[in-house]
């Protein structure tokens, strides 16, 4: 079948306003110094995310804009006012903004997953609103944030987030995020959930909800735990009772994997399944779609402004504006990418790319702010003479 071409056109600074559509609103705080107005802040935190660079780094390449130091200030006084639960609503409210209206919400997939950003300073104050974990980046303190992403076809969206305290528990991390979800709208959906979430808290929690689900379960033990129960040569359904008394249906997987001199060899995967029958093939075929939403982690790498101010809140914006850039490219993508046609709804797939999102919005912005063209000098190079 054919694809027919585009007849209409979407702008840059269209698709800036579309940014600033799904952010300024939700947003309670507003800085309000002498240079530094609510709309140059959110265009500098914008560009700095789109860049990957530091809003230092945005002020100093822009002709005429405001000082670091002041941006900085503004910034973290206005912030500084707010809890981080108060925040947390309003980049929640932000990302629902951006779901589109026709979007399924029942009976669909979702993913639930942990987002580590490493922390390297020693400042006591962000310390305290890191959690340790294993060493990774060369540091075990992290920024820590869990999100719940939806799965269904062409959409990995971020549906909430929640940011993690060193004393918050798992349980009431995903009790956080179920009860967004339910304030959604959204209902009679399967959750897939890591091994990070495998614990008989979570399990209860879930059961007690009735919320479908499939959680990886770790092996453990020597000789007995989980890993008495790899054995044979084929897949199967059992009933387990974890050691904290909590019992459940796990799903067994044998697979066939080759190692690194290229032979096969039997791996074993664990599922807890919560509220559903399916098969073992069917349990593993569904749950690899839950590796969806680790493509939105590697997307926010990609669109995370950087910061080394003392201020948590700033840290934390940082990370949920990320996770709001990519709602936003998806909802526009949803529009612009739709192939005209009957029948389910059809995206075209190399038609407005991530990469493409970003230079739009940064050229957009270097409109209304543009860069250094040109540097100070003490004294001039010689010019090369070509012959």
């Amino acid at each position: 079948m054919s694809i027919p071409h585009p007849q209409r056109s979407f702008s840059a600074a269209q698709l800036r306003d579309q940014v600033l559509n799904h952010l300024e609103p939700h947003l309670s705080w507003t800085t309000e110094g002498y240079r530094v107005r609510t709309h140059i802040t959110l265009d500098v935190l914008i560009k700095a995310a789109v860049e990957g660079t530091s809003l230092e780094a945005v002020c100093e390449d822009t002709l005429g804009l405001v000082s670091s130091n002041a941006l900085r200030e503004q910034l973290t006084q206005a912030l500084e006012e707010m809890t981080l639960r108060e925040h947390e609503r309003e980049m929640n409210a932000a990302l629902a903004s951006a779901l589109p209206l026709g979007m399924r919400r029942n009976r669909v997939q979702l993913a639930m997953d942990w987002h580590d950003e490493p922390f390297y300073g020693k400042t006591p104050l962000l310390l305290s609103y890191t959690c340790r974990g294993q060493a990774k980046a060369g540091t075990t303190h992290f920024f820590r944030l869990a999100s719940v992403c939806v799965i269904e076809g062409d959409l990995r969206l971020t549906l909430a987030l929640t940011y993690v305290m060193p004393e918050d528990t798992t349980e009431a991390v995903v009790e956080r995020l179920l009860h967004r979800l339910s304030q959604l709208g959204f209902h009679q959906t399967i959750l897939m959930m890591d091994k990070g979430f495998c614990s008989g808290a979570v399990v209860r929690l879930l059961q007690r909800r009735h919320q479908k689900a499939v959680l990886a379960c770790p092996i453990r033990g020597k000789k007995g735990g989980t890993k008495a129960l790899c054995k044979g040569r084929r897949s199967y359904v059992t009933d387990y009772t974890f050691t904290d008394g909590t019992t459940a249906r796990l799903v067994v997987v044998a697979t066939c994997v080759p190692d690194k001199h290229g032979k096969r060899r039997r791996k074993w995967l664990l599922f807890v399944t919560l509220g559903l029958s399916w098969s073992p093939k069917q349990v593993y075929q569904r749950y690899r779609r839950r590796f969806g939403i680790e493509c939105s982690y590697r997307i926010l790498r990609q669109s995370r402004a950087f910061s080394n101010s003392r201020q948590p809140m700033l840290r934390f914006f940082l990370l949920g504006l990320a996770l709001l850039l990519q709602n936003v490219w998806i909802f526009v993508r949803w529009f612009v990418a739709h192939i005209p046609g009957h029948g389910p709804r059809r995206l075209h797939q190399t038609m407005f790319r991530f990469h493409a999102f970003k230079c739009l919005l940064r050229r957009a912005i270097e409109y209304f702010y543009p860069p250094v063209t040109v540097i100070d000098a003490y004294q001039l190079p010689p010019q090369s003479v070509i012959h």
